[in-house]
């Protein structure tokens, strides 16, 4: 699979002409102008970097089929940023007669086959990742995904410093130690590093690890949470919003900022 971001727009982080829909919408807003970056910017996949969350339901969907289950849409969405031992109990229960090994195979096959058809990335993610290595912020992918699944994605992004996925940790997501271990394979302080997740499990593991948190709210409405920042979209994003996360900033959607 080509580069994806080979064919992006090479985003110009000092000169970006976008005006966030966010923009005098942050709670504890300070007119200074931003003087550092995040040390490094974690991110999720599924959701938050690419839309494969309606592969995964639709796999959800086929397998409980095949085995005369119940299951809906709406319990694919309460899936969203589990992991995957989550998912197949959760099939289990509803009459997926197979282990975890063999639900795990056919969900990672069945999206896999989708993503492979063409990287479907988000609005503004490949233009945020482009500004990021233009100003050198190392990043990881932190995702609940298998390894067999995120490193394709790894490889044909080709920005990633470190990944960490799901089965790769003792204690997934909501548990902070993918975020925890990330921070810790590049050598800094989660504490200096912005986390940008889509999940209320990947948003819980995130804010739990001591990062801060950018929510975009993708598949699943997102509750306020104290200390997390909340956007509709990763193209209302800038290189300065991040900064001012970093600072202790809340980034509100507009439509829902109090006056």
């Amino acid at each position: 699979m080509p580069d994806p971001l080979d064919t992006a727009q090479p985003a110009q982080p000092a000169q970006n002409p976008r005006v966030s829909h966010v923009a005098g919408s942050r709670a504890g807003a300070s007119p200074a102008s931003v003087t550092a970056l995040p040390a490094a910017v974690l991110w999720d996949m599924d959701g938050t970097l690419i839309d494969s969350e309606p592969f995964w339901i639709a796999a959800e969907l086929e397998l409980a089929a095949a085995h005369g289950a119940v299951w809906t849409h709406a319990d694919g969405l309460a899936m969203v940023g589990n992991p995957m031992t989550t998912s197949a109990a959760a099939l289990r229960s509803r009459g997926v007669d197979l282990s975890d090994a063999e639900i795990s195979a056919f969900l990672n096959v069945r999206v896999a086959a989708g993503v492979a058809a063409g990287t479907p990335w988000q609005p503004g993610a490949q233009e945020m990742l482009a500004a990021l290595v233009a100003a050198k912020v190392p990043m990881a992918l932190v995702t609940s995904s298998h390894r067999e699944l995120a490193e394709p994605f790894v490889r044909s992004a080709g920005v990633f410093d470190v990944s960490v996925c799901g089965d790769e940790v003792a204690r997934p997501k909501p548990d902070p130690e993918p975020y925890l271990t990330a921070a810790a394979l590049l050598g800094v302080d989660i504490a200096d590093c912005v986390a940008v997740e889509d999940s209320p499990a990947g948003i819980a593991s995130a804010s739990a690890s001591g990062a801060h948190v950018i929510a975009v709210e993708v598949m699943v409405g997102l509750e306020p949470r104290p200390g997390v920042s909340r956007v509709r979209s990763l193209a209302d994003v800038t290189l300065d919003d991040l900064g001012r996360v970093l600072g202790g900033e809340l980034l509100v959607p507009r439509e829902v900022d109090s006056v």
